[in-house]
């Protein structure tokens, strides 16, 4: 078993107690009263190819490779500091066991100030976790092609769709190219094997023309200078999710801003 076989596994064993403790009946009626309220959520695909910049900045508190990264990180200042800095979308991990995050650091991003479209990351593999995206204020979900057979990650896509939540559609190889025909609102290419955990930005550039030309591209992963995002863009990228590159650091918006000022 390699660790996304590991953590798609404790996924489905902790999705049948979050339904115990919270049935799925209940959160669908809060969902609904939340969507009668008429509150529109922020397009992400469209802050992204709007954007001068395109940098989605993470919240991350660890990782399953790396362990903890900043263990006491507030995601009450982080995510808003980020806005601030100049980011154009934000990406908060919410699994708990792998990344130290859970729903609540959503919900405190937005009491905190932030407006910007905020990507609920998470291994979705059950509509469930799209009425909890919904729930804590997501703009977006992700979904990843290699945790996902293909009529799943389209019954889940058009789940999303309804209930207003864009998606960014996660793929690392030509065979997870296959997804793209779903016509996700973001194509995501993540340089980062999820079996082994081994990055290499290319991964990005290689599959680039396997990508329709109409939709919003995404690098994820081992971004780390702009010199690499202006090489992206130019090969048609509108978004760059950076995490690690950013909350490694003893001030991760200061980080972000002072790489926007090179």
């Amino acid at each position: 078993m390699d660790i996304l076989e590991e953590i798609v596994a404790r996924k489905r064993v902790d999705l049948e107690q979050m339904k115990s403790r919270h049935p799925e009946r209940t959160i669908h009626q809060e969902v609904e009263l939340l969507m009668q309220q008429g509150i529109a959520v922020p397009s992400m695909s469209q802050a992204l190819k709007s954007s001068q910049t395109g940098i989605i900045a993470e919240f991350k508190r660890r990782s399953p490779s790396k362990g903890w990264i900043k263990q006491d990180a507030d995601s009450a200042q982080i995510p808003l500091g980020y806005q601030q800095s100049g980011a154009s979308a934000l990406s908060i991990l919410t699994d708990t066991p792998y990344f130290g995050g859970d729903d609540s650091d959503i919900l405190k991003a937005r009491k905190s100030g932030v407006t910007l479209p905020i990507l609920y990351k998470n291994f979705v593999i059950d509509e469930y976790q799209l009425f909890q995206a919904r729930l804590c204020g997501a703009s977006a979900v992700l979904l990843i092609a290699a945790c996902l057979k293909k009529d799943k990650c389209h019954a889940l896509l058009n789940m999303a769709h309804d209930l207003n939540l864009e998606v960014l559609l996660e793929m690392h190889s030509e065979a997870d190219t296959e997804y793209a025909d779903l016509q996700p609102d973001m194509s995501g290419v993540n340089n980062r094997n999820l079996g082994t955990f081994h990055t290499d930005v290319q991964t990005s550039f290689h599959l680039a023309g396997r990508l329709p030309e109409d939709t919003c591209r995404v690098s994820e992963s081992g971004l780390k200078d702009a010199a690499t995002l202006e090489a992206l863009r130019m090969a048609g990228y509108h978004g760059f999710l950076m995490g690690e590159r950013f909350m490694k650091e003893s001030q991760p918006p200061l980080a972000l801003k002072e790489m926007l000022l090179k």
